[in-house]
């Protein structure tokens, strides 16, 4: 390069030295500490051992001396985690693309319902935890869900504490924040050109078959990055199980990051506990794989 380029890529590089500087400093060492780490001994009170695969073997293949495979909390914190995921992510986009669609209707006050969609999600974690201990509660005098079964003449469950109910009861509250999802797809959805809606209308085409034939495939690309998104969220769900459940009843809402958690700074293995998180990212990248994979098939961007 002449020098008039090198003094360009010199002042370039100064210009993002700060973000560089952050990254290593914040994001690339953490990482590289973590992987360290997970090949480690290490109980925080002592400096770090390196063992190897010890950790993953404990965690994944190893036979305890009951005879079983790997860490069986492990595997069952990762089984709650999966059906979590499956509960919460289908339904999460199912109900937040139905409400871009009404939103997108042409009726009176879309603003307000927009905003009122919209502002669960402003919420913070913790306070929308404890109003929905509140809603979940057993008493009907108190729980105001059982209080509206009981006026139906339904008796409701003990949601939180129902080894049955409990994982739908945190899917379900997993509903309250879809309002920056209803926004990404309220978004796609104002996109898409009305003469391919008035070409389907001439064409005898009805809502439901306008919906299918020209909503879904134009909005495609939306949907995918919600999917991918949402594939990381689910698996990595912490604060509202911790908070509303504790795990319980009897590990029932026990989730992977929760245990992760616990081997960190409970339990101080931190060894296990970068292990456990290196596993975590492995799983998201196979399933955002998988994702990709797929979306060859179903999702279509303009122009191609």
């Amino acid at each position: 390069m002449s020098g008039r380029q090198w003094r360009q890529l010199g002042k370039g590089l100064a210009f993002v030295s700060p973000w560089l500087a952050g990254f290593c400093l914040f994001m690339a060492l953490p990482i590289g500490m973590s992987l360290y780490y997970s090949l480690c001994d290490y109980s925080l009170l002592k400096g770090p051992l390196f063992v190897g695969l010890e950790n993953y073997a404990e965690l994944i293949w190893r036979r305890d001396p009951l005879g079983r495979v790997g860490d069986p909390v492990f595997y069952q914190s990762l089984w709650n985690t999966m059906r979590y995921a499956a509960m919460a992510l289908p339904a999460g986009m199912l109900v937040s693309l139905g409400l871009a669609l009404l939103l997108n209707a042409g009726i009176g006050g879309q603003s307000i319902y927009r905003t009122i969609i919209f502002l669960p999600s402003l919420v913070p974690v913790v306070a929308s935890a404890m109003l929905w201990m509140w809603l979940f509660r057993a008493d009907p005098k108190q729980g105001l869900i059982n209080g509206v079964l009981e006026m139906l003449g339904v008796t409701g469950p003990s949601w939180l504490a129902d080894k049955t109910w409990a994982m739908p009861s945190l899917a379900l509250m997993s509903l309250w924040g879809v309002g920056h999802t209803v926004v990404i797809y309220l978004a796609g959805l104002q996109d898409v050109p009305r003469e391919l809606y008035e070409a389907a209308e001439i064409d005898g085409a009805g809502l439901w078959r306008r919906l299918w034939h020209v909503t879904i495939p134009m909005i495609s690309p939306v949907i995918f990055f919600n999917l991918v998104m949402g594939i990381i969220g689910t698996l990595q769900v912490f604060a509202v199980p911790y908070i509303m459940t504790g795990g319980g009843p009897e590990r029932t809402t026990y989730f992977f990051t929760m245990y992760l958690y616990d081997n960190a700074f409970n339990y101080l293995k931190m060894g296990h506990a970068s292990a456990m998180a290196w596993i975590q990212l492995v799983l998201i990248l196979l399933l955002t794989g998988a994702a990709f994979w797929s979306s060859r098939r179903w999702v279509h961007y303009q122009g191609k």
